[in-house]
């Protein structure tokens, strides 16, 4: 009986510690559309506890999560305050299409594609965008943007030169500026990045991870937050411009996953998803010839030890268990990107919707 107890207690205390992860494999999402506008095409998405912001074809969006209750006293009325903020910003009369977007304490950086690259800061209690930085030259395109803490950040673009384009701030993304070929890793032909789901970045803590793609997918490593970089290969798929790593993500500094393939040849299923278990120095390619075909977006479950993943495309959510090794399709509703807001609930968003994604 004592022996009992003893087991008993020592699987309770068990049970009960902070890391202790409950195992738990996902069968179905639920689908809840949050936002919806035709008109959307959404590959840039963060949020905070008041608000969703995105980067689309053709503005700057902010949606409540939580619209504020208002009483108007002099006709007695009630409403709900404006939820759906768009901040439509043009450049020689066309629209700016902006496909990556981070917030910082409620504050909003968006830098849009192609020529010229405009990079805009919307303070928490403004709805005016501050042009921050500029960049013309007919090959600049910036893909991807993140942020190592509330002072620093860092986004990633197509080469203009003979490597890779990185503008780096250290004031919360007031001054940016961009970093010289001579500390950057020599860009290989036809190797650039894709705007698909602003993830070409991962970081964990001062690590740093950026994807390429096209003709040369690889992965540029720093582990002082931009300061220093090297260079690791992939195994992935590529050759092509349409080809290589399309997202990025680390669970820790030695976990990683990639995705992508080839969305020309969207069923495609080999070697479109990489893993390392060394911080990227190496990696491996896993489930190949099965599961997802080309998907623009992965991201790791919180706290769920490295083994859950989810990746969305234009052709569907996929869910693995097992770092990649096996897949489960769970929905063909298409999205083009994927962020978590607890190891069950994310958002998506894509053409037309912002959705709330319940996995159980």
């Amino acid at each position: 009986m004592k022996t009992f107890f003893s087991c008993l207690l020592f699987l309770t205390v068990l049970c009960c510690k902070d890391n202790y992860i409950r195992p738990v494999k996902v069968t179905e999402v639920d689908i809840k559309t949050v936002v919806e506008d035709s008109l959307l095409s959404i590959r840039a998405l963060d949020f905070n506890d008041e608000y969703i912001f995105y980067g689309s074809a053709d503005h700057i969006g902010k949606y409540a999560l939580n619209p504020q209750f208002k009483i108007n006293l002099n006709d007695l009325s009630t409403s709900n305050g404006k939820h759906h903020l768009k901040n439509i910003i043009t450049h020689n009369d066309v629209p700016l299409n902006f496909r990556a977007i981070h917030q910082v304490n409620g504050n909003v950086l968006a830098i849009s594609i192609a020529n010229p690259a405009k990079l805009y800061k919307i303070d928490r209690k403004s709805s005016d965008p501050k042009l921050v930085y500029e960049e013309g030259n007919a090959s600049v395109f910036y893909d991807a943007m993140n942020f190592w803490n509330e002072k620093e950040g860092i986004a990633i673009g197509d080469p203009t030169e003979d490597c890779m384009s990185i503008i780096v701030t250290r004031d919360g993304g007031n001054n940016w500026k961009k970093l010289p070929c001579d500390i950057l890793p020599k860009a290989e032909e036809g190797e650039a990045a894709f705007a698909a789901s602003d993830t070409n970045i991962a970081i964990i803590g001062d690590h740093t991870w950026v994807a390429t793609g096209g003709k040369m997918s690889r992965v540029l490593y720093s582990s002082d937050k931009g300061k220093t970089w090297n260079i690791f290969n992939t195994p992935i798929v590529q050759g092509k411009e349409t080809t290589g790593m399309y997202s990025i993500d680390f669970y820790d500094e030695r976990n990683g996953f990639a995705i992508g393939g080839d969305y020309t040849k969207p069923n495609d299923t080999l070697a479109n998803k990489i893993r390392t278990k060394d911080g990227g120095k190496t990696w491996q390619i896993v489930a190949n010839g099965k599961g997802p075909g080309y998907r623009s977006c992965v991201q790791y479950l919180p706290n769920r030890s490295a083994k859950e993943l989810v990746a969305v495309g234009f052709n569907g959510i996929d869910y693995s268990n097992d770092s990649g090794n096996t897949w489960k399709h769970l929905s063909n509703e298409g999205f083009y990107t994927i962020r978590f807001l607890n190891d069950s609930v994310a958002y998506a968003a894509g053409r037309g919707r912002i959705s709330k994604l319940t996995f159980r």
